[in-house]
Order: structure tokens, then C-alpha cells, then sequence
């Protein structure tokens, strides 16, 4: 998925030209023709997300100043670029102290558009990572710092949120790397319990003989180095979350003591007389099934139920790919920033690599490919080539055949600013054949996954386009794409379930 661009502008044509101009960039577009339009289009509940804004300062009702003003007592973080036919040094001054990113003069051309938006694009997404970082060090992290534009998480952002306001106990279970933690933090992060102490452990990484001492804490003298008293991660956690990290780890003996702890709101040090009363709320994850654990006899079934109040899985990054574009940009912005790189962007032949790739390792394999990717690049935007390892990791789409019915698509556009989600290349024209080799009339649903195909290639893997043009709905879209085995979309329709 491209990004979002929302364009306000009460003269039609001007919106029109404009509209397609940001299209041709390779972004998606939201289209308003007033300011009140466009902050309903920022603040409406469950609506699409926007990543920039390109707002015309002269409209009748609420303005571009009076937007721009709106925009920041909402407290939203998009980027605005404002433009007018009126290009005075005073109009580009309040524009920018009323917090504009950008100032274009109507009429405004394609390349000054693209560089601007690219600009805008790419400074929000290194405010997002600052901010994300510092959030998340400060315990403040929120659901609005993850990055996703996924359907298939948007059930599972939805129970998690609704548990954010309350003490129930989340499970939350998914592979290494979909950023379970993330997830954890901003349940804290949004709840009653913010102010108070969030403390991660990582239960998969403790030695056997110590989980008890560093779970519930230990005396002076109680056993051999204890040389001073440990209050443990109960006690420290008091008033505030703690986060079981990996807990289908934990041995048998201290799963026990860790039942008692989370029935009697009590926890006894080894070495300790009396128990220490605690009030915390848990947050368990593993990237294990459970249940699975439990019917192997590894962890208690009653633990279990305790635990598996309300379970929250978390899609793998192959189920959700629109949301690597998003990802690989924040990435890129915070990576360069670190290492001081000139890094300005990705060419689309290398996102559309990248969005067909299983990611066994999910976000934090991105990650890292892009930390690789910028230290080792040469040039200012990086490309397929920066991605070594991966370069042969997928298959594209295969080539549609030539036939004699043509579809005729709209000229490839000839700017890519890096926004671009080819899922194969463009094909001058596409083509249908209607019979065999043999002569014979071509089954019905080899030629629908035919024209499901050049769809697919002709807008660019931008799916809900695709699904809309076809008329069908996306969950039957990603059906039949599973059905007829197209590479990279594996596991696309149970994201269509949550």
C-alpha cells in the first residue's frame, strides 16, 4: 500500500490536476473540496490514515490557516504542504509558523510536487521513529506508534486497545519478531497504568536456578552469592504491568509459585518469611502455541487459564505485507539519521522486491536488512542490489502470455519517487488469449486469474484498487490469488478473517 496523500481544495479542476499529479508519484489520494472536509477526513474514528496533506490556503468557510490551526490543537502529526495562487513572502511565513511542512505556488508542476512530498514524507517518518524511541524508553508508548495499515491487525489493535482499560490478562502469541513487546508496551502505555513502572522479563533467558530469585527476589544469605537482598520483578512491577516475555519457557517449579503469586496478589521471596503483598497487572507473550505446551505436559494447564484471559495473536509480517512500504520507510528515515547517511528513499523495484519476501524473521529481519542496507549503500536512494542476501529469496509473477484480445492499460508513470509498490513490472499492454493451443475454448477461471494477474501488475500490488476495479471484495480477492498459487500472497485470506 502507497502512501496517503489527502488534497483540499475547493476549485475542482485544480484539485483534479492535482490528484493525478500525486498518482502519478506513486501515491494513493484522498480527495476533499473543503477544510471542514479535510479535518472530518483526519479525525473520523476508524477512517483511512493519511500521511500527508496537500491544502489549498484560499477556500471559502475554514481555510488553509484555519485547517492548518485545527491540525495542531488535534495534536495530529501529518505533514501539510499549502499552496496557493497567491505566493506573498507573508502567506509562506504564516503558513510555516502556523505549522506547514511545504509552500507551493499553484500552478504547481509534477517534479516540485514529487520533491516535496518525498521531503514531507520522509522528515514525518524520522519524527515518528524519534518519537516512537522516546515513548518508548519513557513507558509512554501508545498504539498510534505502530506502524501498520494492515486489515489483518486491525482486529487484533482493536481487542488490544479495549484491554488497555482495564486489569485483564493478555496473552499475546505470535513468531519471533511481529513485535510482541511493542504490543505490551503500548497496552501499558495506554491505560490507567502509564505513570506506574513497566518491567519486561524474558523468561526464555533465565537459568533454570534462578527464575524464582529474579521473579519473586531473595533474602541476604538465602542461598550461595546471595550477598544482598533482591526485591525481584513483582515488586518492581508494583502498580504498573509486568511483561512475561517468552513464559511458555518458565520450569515446572516456578510455574507453581508463579500460579500461587497470580491467585493470592502475593509473592514470597526465597529466603523469606512472609509474603509481600503486589499489585501488577500481567502481560504474557510466547511465539509458541500454548495450548500446544500444555498437551506436552511443559506448562500447566491451570497457569494456562490464568494467562489465557484474553489472547491476542499478532499476524506474521507475510500476512500483512502493505505494511512493509510503511515500515522500510520509517526505517530508512531512522537508519540514516543514526549513521548520518544521505539517504533519500528506495527505488519501487526494490519495495516490490522486499513486499514478496516470506520474512521468517518478520519486523526485526526488516529491520536489520535495512540497518545493512544504509550503512552499505553508495548512492543517496537504495535499491535491489543493497539487499544482497534477499536479492534471490522471491519469485515475481509470472509474465502474462500474449493473446489477441487486448486490455489496455494507462501509461506507465515515468517519475518513481520510492512510494511505488510494483508487485511485477508494468507491461506496455496486456494481452488475453481466449483459446488453447489445441483450439479449444480456455477454462473460466484460468483466464480470471489471468486478469486477476495484470490487475495485480497494473496498479502496482496496491490491492484494494485492484479489488475495487475487478469489483470484488478483498477477501475474495486474496482467495482466489491462494487458490491459483500466485507467488508472494501466501496466507493473504486469513488476514480477512480478523
Amino acid at each position: 500500500m502507497a502512501a496517503s496523500i489527502l488534497i483540499a481544495d475547493d476549485d475542482a479542476v485544480a484539485r483534479r490536476l492535482v490528484e493525478n499529479m500525486v498518482q502519478k508519484c506513486g501515491y494513493e489520494t484522498v480527495v476533499v473540496d473543503s477544510g471542514d472536509a479535510a479535518i472530518a477526513a483526519l479525525t473520523i474514528p476508524d477512517g483511512p490514515a493519511i500521511d500527508a496533506v496537500i491544502l489549498d490556503l484560499v477556500m471559502p468557510g475554514l481555510d488553509g490557516m484555519g485547517v492548518l490551526a485545527k491540525i495542531r490543537e488535534a495534536g495530529l502529526s501529518v505533514p501539510v504542504i499549502v499552496q496557493t495562487a497567491h505566493g506573498g513572502i507573508d502567506n509562506v511565513i504564516s503558513a510555516m509558523r502556523a505549522g506547514a511542512a511545504d509552500f507551493v505556488v499553484k500552478p504547481v508542476g509534477v517534479e516540485r510536487l514529487q520533491v516535496s512530498l518525498r521531503n514531507a514524507l520522509n522528515t514525518s517518518a524520522l519524527k515518528g521513529e524519534l518519537q516512537r524511541i522516546r515513548h518508548s524508553r519513557e513507558g509512554r508508548l501508545t498504539f498510534s506508534d505502530i506502524i501498520t495499515r494492515s486489515e489483518a491487525m486491525t482486529g487484533v489493535m482493536r481487542a488490544a486497545q479495549k484491554a488497555a482499560n482495564s486489569a485483564i490478562p493478555v496473552l499475546i502469541e505470535g513468531e519471533s519478531g511481529v513485535g510482541k513487546e511493542m504490543f505490551a508496551r503500548a497496552i501499558h502505555g495506554t491505560g490507567e497504568r502509564k505513570a506506574k513502572p513497566f518491567v519486561a522479563v524474558n523468561c526464555g533467558a533465565i537459568p533454570d536456578n534462578l527464575v524464582e530469585s529474579i521473579l519473586f527476589g531473595h533474602e541476604k544469605g538465602a542461598f550461595t552469592g546471595a550477598t544482598e537482598r533482591h526485591t525481584g520483578k513483582f515488586v518492581e512491577a508494583h502498580g504498573g504491568t509486568l511483561f512475561l516475555d517468552e513464559v511458555s519457557e518458565l520450569p515446572l517449579t516456578a510455574q507453581v509459585k508463579l500460579l500461587r503469586a497470580l491467585q493470592e496478589g502475593a509473592v514470597e521471596s526465597v529466603g523469606g518469611r512472609k509474603p509481600l503483598k503486589v499489585d501488577v497487572r500481567i502481560i504474557s507473550a510466547t511465539n509458541r502455541k500454548l495450548l500446544e505446551r500444555v498437551k506436552q505436559g511443559h506448562f500447566r494447564e491451570d497457569l494456562f487459564y490464568r494467562l489465557h484471559v484474553l489472547p491476542l495473536t499478532i499476524p506474521s509480517l507475510r500476512a500483512r505485507r502493505e505494511d512493509i512500504p510503511h515500515l522500510l520507510r520509517h526505517f530508512i528515515a531512522r537508519f540514516a539519521a543514526e549513521e548520518n547517511r544521505p539517504i533519500t528513499g528506495i527505488s519501487g523495484e526494490a519495495v516490490a522486491h522486499l513486499a514478496q519476501l516470506d520474512w521468517p524473521g518478520n519486523i526485526r529481519q526488516l529491520e536489520n536488512a535495512v540497518y545493512r542496507a544504509v550503512v552499505m549503500s553508495d548512492g543517496d536512494q537504495l535499491g535491489l542490489g543493497d539487499f544482497p542476501l534477499l536479492a534471490s529469496q522471491a519469485h515475481p509473477i509470472t509474465d502474462i502470455p500474449t493473446a489477441p484480445l487486448l486490455l489496455e492499460p494507462a501509461a506507465t508513470p515515468s517519475l518513481v519517487s520510492g512510494n511505488e509498490i510494483p508487485i511485477a513490472p508494468l507491461p506496455a499492454v496486456g494481452t488475453l488469449s481466449m483459446l488453447t493451443t489445441t483450439g479449444d475454448v480456455r477454462p473460466l477461471e484460468d483466464m480470471e486469474n489471468e486478469i486477476i494477474r495484470f490487475a495485480i501488475s497494473h496498479y502496482r500490488g496496491q490491492m484494494s484498487e485492484v479489488a475495487r476495479r475487478l469489483k470484488i471484495g478483498r477477501s475474495t480477492l486474496y482467495r482466489k490469488l491462494d487458490e491459483a498459487g500466485v507467488p508472494g500472497h501466501g496466507g493473504k485470506s486469513g488476514e480477512e478473517t480478523h
